[in-house]
């Protein structure tokens, strides 16, 4: 009993020694060239009927620097911003993350300041273990309208047990128009909530529900979304990593941008949805120089307005990837992604093409 309580004491005052803040700095750099393979089309989509546009670019995508400062036992604050993005106007661009994060227990975790708020798979990784190209499609939208990617607000996260169910949630309340903006562009806020059911833990089976609810302009707007994520381990080299998700919302960017002359009055009638499937095959070689190697292939299906003028965009993306460091510390991947759409729309970027695409980088 008595070495109970000295290894109990020990631990304590090991604890009260701990000088804070303790700072962590990581980084990430990312590089791409990319090769257009349909005629008149450019690396970024573009059609260009005059046969102008430029069909292959060497691109700088992230030079990310995050510092994170441990300032008290349950209290941190981090940064994080993209370099990178000093190559366009910096003014709403470079910072990423800037937020404090008070976590009361396993539980109960308050943040504030901008973040990504949780409302689906892909806000839970950062783009560096990414397993295809980029974001998906439907994710790139869905930031757009307030609902991913880096919003300003605050959120609650936690996560417990239902019986024997681990289960982790999110509640978040942002301004909803994007990262570095001075104020909210109206006095509306989008609430949104995610819950992840951990169904299997043999095949690391989850399930995730997302809705959302808010005010944009004085008008109601809403999201839905629905996940599945599963890890399969086959043996200590092959694994298997697939991902299902599909989102459904008010497309309310859409619909302030037509002239209140010409759109329906219900922004409802404006509504995206989207869903894909992402499965990928990894071998754990773990040779002196190449950890392992991945297989992925990315199908898409993303409709901005399905309900007044459908216009559905499929985009297949298979990658081959080597990585060279574990924890993807530094990997190439090559690959090709196919976009089609229903109806090809000259001089817009809804127009079908193929682009070849070598992506080189290092995290650290």
């Amino acid at each position: 009993m008595s070495g109970q309580v000295k290894d109990s004491v020990q631990n304590k005052t090991e604890e009260e020694n701990v000088k804070y803040p303790i700072l962590q700095i990581k980084g990430l750099f990312q590089a791409r060239y990319l090769l257009g393979m349909t005629k008149n089309v450019d690396v970024n989509g573009l059609h260009h009927e005059d046969g102008s546009g430029t069909d292959n670019n060497f691109m700088l995508k992230y030079m990310r620097v995050q510092v994170r400062a441990q300032i008290s036992k349950r209290t941190e604050v981090v940064v994080l911003a993209n370099l990178a993005d000093f190559k366009n106007d910096p003014k709403s661009r470079v910072l990423e993350n800037a937020y404090l994060k008070y976590t009361f227990n396993p539980k109960l975790a308050i943040t504030v300041g901008q973040f990504r708020p949780l409302f689906g798979i892909e806000e839970t990784y950062p783009i560096d273990i990414i397993k295809s190209l980029d974001w998906s499609n439907q994710y790139t939208e869905f930031g757009k309208l307030g609902w991913t990617s880096f919003q300003i607000g605050m959120a609650a996260t936690g996560q417990l047990e239902l019986g024997e169910i681990p289960f982790q949630y999110a509640v978040s309340v942002v301004n909803g128009n994007g990262k570095n903006q001075v104020n909210d562009n109206d006095n509306g806020k989008q609430y949104s909530t995610r819950l992840v059911f951990g169904l299997s833990k043999k095949y690391n089976f989850n399930v995730g529900l997302n809705g959302g609810i808010g005010e944009v302009l004085g008008k109601k707007v809403y999201a839905l979304g629905v996940d599945f994520s599963s890890l399969i381990n086959f043996d200590s080299k092959w694994s298997l990593d697939m991902q299902l998700e599909g989102k459904q919302a008010t497309n309310h960017v859409l619909y302030n941008s037509i002239t209140p002359e010409q759109r329906l009055s219900n922004p409802d009638d404006y509504l995206i949805r989207g869903v894909y499937f992402l499965p990928n095959l990894r071998y754990e070689i773990n040779h002196r120089n190449l950890s392992a190697f991945e297989l992925s292939c990315r199908y898409e299906y993303l409709d901005t307005n399905f309900r007044v003028s459908s216009n559905p965009r499929q985009t297949v993306t298979p990658m081959f990837g080597l990585e060279f460091l574990k924890n993807y510390g530094a990997r190439i991947q090559l690959g090709v992604q196919f976009d089609r759409y229903k109806k090809q729309i000259a001089n817009t970027s809804q127009y079908n093409n193929n682009l070849f695409i070598v992506q080189v980088q290092s995290r650290f």
